[in-house]
């Protein structure tokens, strides 16, 4: 059985998809670790080359004998939830204002897309998490 490698640090961080340079936020993170920054960014920017203009969470594991591994997380929650109720920001006070309505359907859409970064056991625990996240917007969900 092969030895685990020890993690020497967990860096997370926002970037567009496919769209890795050398500058910040990845090289200043990253370089600082002492790791190859050129090839995180070959790696991260074909692996994620095909998902379109969308900005993505990228946690990278580095190891202590400078290798490292990463995992891209899909858009956020509330950006998909903000752009399927096409409004532009959440309400200031979710509980008087409510700015936009979403259907059952579009809710479902949304809590399928995200199903694999949720930690969430079935499609309805993900429909109630992002119909949750809805609300605290001020975006109220129809029957």
């Amino acid at each position: 059985m092969a030895e685990q490698k020890k993690v020497k640090a967990n860096i997370k961080f926002r970037i567009g998809a496919g769209k890795a340079t050398p500058a910040p936020p990845v090289g200043s993170l990253l370089g600082a670790q002492g790791i190859q920054t050129m090839e995180f960014i070959n790696q991260f920017n074909e692996q994620t080359k095909d998902m379109g203009n969308v900005e993505v969470a990228v946690n990278v594991a580095i190891f202590e004998d400078r290798t490292f591994t990463f995992t891209v997380k899909g858009e956020p929650i509330a950006r998909l939830i903000k752009r399927a109720a096409g409004v532009d920001k959440g309400a200031g006070n979710p509980l008087k204002d409510k700015v936009a309505k979403l259907t059952k359907n579009q809710v479902r859409e949304i809590a399928e897309a995200k199903m694999a970064d949720l930690n969430a056991n079935d499609p309805e625990a993900a429909f109630k998490m992002v119909a949750g996240s809805a609300r605290s917007m001020g975006i109220t969900v129809e029957e």
